[in-house]
């Protein structure tokens, strides 16, 4: 029987928050290729009560996949149907090799799938680019985790020798052919990353429908057309990571701003261009060391601002300036996992050397660090790498880098599911997923457990493929994209 589409978390009736979003368009609203879904041209806003997230869905919007966690930045596609069951020949729609490495989550609008890939060209460099390691934090000062800028040696990788080519791969949703590819830049690495965790093309691209912009750290951030013209590009410099782990942030996308977080060893700082020029609208310096999280745009009673977690300071800025408007403490160190927003409240966690969960209450402002703006808090069993999953009103989060799942009530902070390990997924880096009613946790081993959303773990199937998966799903209407370390599958039932 088919599963019930999930519906809107309540707060606005349907019709309200179409009100809304028809004012919010402006003068760039136009139409899909669908005469019954109108499009904003724009991203701004998404349905969840009190608060509205973006980069965020648009009617069509809702339909794809367009940013690293889905249309509403939260892990969830509203309109989504995929598959509950698969294996390799069963429910495989295609299977592509894809060329090169990396763990940067497809995105895909309409007929368009885009990835991201860094590719071995096996051109040797006569001599090797940047230091041996990126410099270790394991030094740092416990009562300043942000610490101060330090050079040499850490826990790092080896000195790349090889030239390597960024690129942006197009590929037809319905058959997995490559449309078009962009090399966005050859050049070797100025660091490595660590094996297996690392990868040099770790972010995640975001398109409006319009353009779709691809980064690559380090390598810069790329505007293209939707048929692979460049429009703009943007250089920022070399990142210096902690641990030589890797980057691994991916931008952020809100109306004409996008937003770029640049935590690392040596000037940080977070930076909005104008998405039409890439011209740099503000940039704010940051107090913060490596940091791998994505920026969440929330905007709350018609002001928007952008979040970012991190070890120092959770922070948000205010859109239209780039100006502190709050911030607070109690993250852990090394914070990969990006925030979600809803029920007027952002959800902030991390899991290194510690574990942390703030719900933090939106709409105050000055250090919110131990006041009654923290509406609930947890304290174990959070997630190292995977980003939590605000499903309707259950958060759904990992332990560590482990099979090992939490759900709460995100109002409450009411455990639901406490802890509770899964046998067949003994390591995790993927973030979890929900659509029609279900959650999808995507294990290193290839395996995938489906489960019902519910206040209990019902387990509704378990799948197999023979591929090892560190990259995050992505869905869209009847299709699930996993991105392996070799190949891309499309699933769909048949």
């Amino acid at each position: 029987m088919k599963a019930p589409q999930a519906a809107p978390d309540v707060g606005l009736s349907l019709r309200g928050q179409r009100r809304l979003l028809r004012r919010s368009t402006g003068p760039e609203f136009r139409r899909s290729r669908s005469p019954r879904l109108p499009v904003l041209a724009l991203f701004g806003l998404a349905l969840l009560p009190g608060v509205w997230t973006g980069p965020a869905a648009s009617f069509a919007g809702e339909q794809y996949w367009p940013q690293w966690r889905g249309p509403l930045q939260n892990g969830v596609a509203p309109q989504a149907d995929p598959p509950t069951e698969w294996s390799e020949t069963k429910n495989v729609k295609w299977k592509v090799k894809i060329p090169g490495e990396g763990a940067a989550t497809p995105i895909v609008w309409e007929d368009q799938v885009f990835i991201q890939t860094a590719i071995a060209t096996k051109k040797k460099a006569e001599t090797p680019a940047g230091n041996s390691a990126s410099p270790s934090i394991a030094d740092a000062p416990a009562d300043n985790p942000s610490g101060p800028r330090r050079g040499g040696r850490g826990m790092g990788s080896e000195k790349p020798t090889e030239y390597f080519q960024f690129v942006l791969l197009c590929l037809d949703r319905q058959t997995g052919k490559t449309l078009w590819q962009q090399i966005a830049r050859e050049e070797v690495p100025h660091e490595g990353h660590k094996d297996p965790e690392g990868s040099f093309a770790a972010p995640s691209p975001v398109t409006d429908g319009q353009h779709v912009f691809a980064y690559f750290g380090s390598r810069g951030l790329y505007c293209y057309d939707m048929t692979g013209k460049l429009q703009w590009s943007q250089d920022f410099g070399d990142l210096r990571i902690a641990r030589g782990f890797g980057e691994g942030s991916s931008p952020a996308l809100y109306q004409d701003n996008i937003l770029v977080n640049w935590d690392n060893e040596g000037d940080s700082f977070i930076i909005a261009l104008d998405k039409k020029t890439g011209k740099t609208i503000w940039k704010t310096s940051r107090d913060e060391r490596t940091s791998w999280c994505t920026p969440l745009v929330v905007e709350q009673k018609g002001v928007a601002q952008v979040v970012t977690s991190a070890s120092g300071r959770i922070r948000a800025y205010d859109l239209a300036t780039g100006k502190l408007a709050w911030e607070c403490g109690g993250m852990t160190r090394n914070v990969i996992p990006s925030p979600v927003a809803g029920h007027e409240m952002v959800y902030c966690t991390s899991g290194f050397q510690g574990n942390a969960l703030l719900a933090i209450r939106l709409g105050r402002s000055g250090d919110l660090t131990g006041s009654d703006a923290i509406a609930w808090s947890h304290n174990k069993s959070t997630p190292y790498v995977p980003s939590p999953l605000l499903y309707g009103d259950k958060l759904y989060f990992h332990a560590g880098n482990n099979g090992i799942l939490s759900c709460f009530d995100a109002q409450s902070g009411r455990a639901l599911i406490d802890a509770e390990r899964i046998e067949d997924l003994p390591g995790v880096f993927a973030s979890p997923v929900g659509a029609a009613g279900r959650v999808y946790l995507v294990g290193r081993n290839g395996s995938v457990v489906v489960i019902k959303q519910s206040d209990k773990l019902d387990l509704l199937a378990t799948n197999r493929l023979e591929e090892k998966f560190d990259a995050s799903p992505a869905i869209a209407g009847k299709d699930l994209f996993l991105r392996g370390h070799e190949h891309l599958y499309c699933l769909a039932e048949k």
